[in-house]
């Protein structure tokens, strides 16, 4: 077996998947390792990253949100913010508040279930933008499942360098404006060029993770 996992995101629906052999295998997965982390030392616990996709999953395996359809797609560069809990998680060390990160996504998970993340020990880290002038509850973007489990809406493995390069090819160019605007493109290949937005991120929270799951010492600030 591994020692860590990275569980990654999509394409998928995260509610279309429910009673299917794939997500079986998922879950069965999931309780696989719940159920070693339960019986070994803590040196031989396994340690978990769920992104965006499987972070939806995880969430509706735990009972702790309503994993939902969003009114539209988000797509972009967006601003994480962090509530207390965030501030204090190891992963996030060296993450300005607010910190940036790529999103794309149909889906979200609001409505947590507070008494279900007691029960678990579980903590809300962060939560997307406040938009006072409509009328959503604002979704979770990162949950500390565990000492061991944690997962992030938005996708930290987002490589601003190669989105760079990505956005700037006329097909994919094309393809972004005709969905989401000339406006959007033009943001998301300004921001991708800032190195205290997408890069920071990348350069942060999964080498964070990776170091906390070998055991190593969480990297300071810079």
């Amino acid at each position: 077996g591994y020692d860590l996992y990275i569980s990654s995101g999509g394409p998928g629906s995260p509610l279309e998947s429910e009673g299917s052999d794939w997500e079986n295998h998922y879950f069965g997965w999931l309780e696989s390792v719940i159920g070693w982390n339960n019986e070994c030392t803590e040196e031989q616990k396994k340690h978990i990253f769920f992104i965006c996709h499987s972070f939806q999953l995880a969430c509706r395996y735990f009972r702790i949100g309503n994993v939902c359809k969003r009114k539209s797609t988000a797509f972009g560069v967006f601003p994480i913010h962090m509530l207390e809990e965030g501030k204090q998680e190891p992963v996030f060390d060296g993450l300005t508040d607010p910190f940036y990160s790529v999103d794309s996504r149909d889906y979200q998970v609001i409505e947590p279930d507070h008494a279900q993340l007691i029960n678990m020990g579980a903590h809300i880290l962060a939560i997307e933008k406040n938009r006072p002038h409509v009328p959503y509850e604002r979704a979770i973007m990162a949950i500390r499942f565990n000492d061991h489990f944690i997962g992030t809406q938005f996708h930290p493995e987002a490589d601003a360098t190669g989105m760079h390069m990505y956005l700037l090819r006329e097909d994919k160019k094309q393809t972004v404006i005709e969905n989401h605007g000339e406006a959007k493109w033009q943001s998301m290949v300004e921001q991708l060029q800032d190195p205290g937005k997408i890069l920071l991120t990348y350069q942060k929270v999964l080498p964070n993770f990776l170091n906390l799951a070998m055991g190593e010492p969480a990297l300071t600030h810079p």
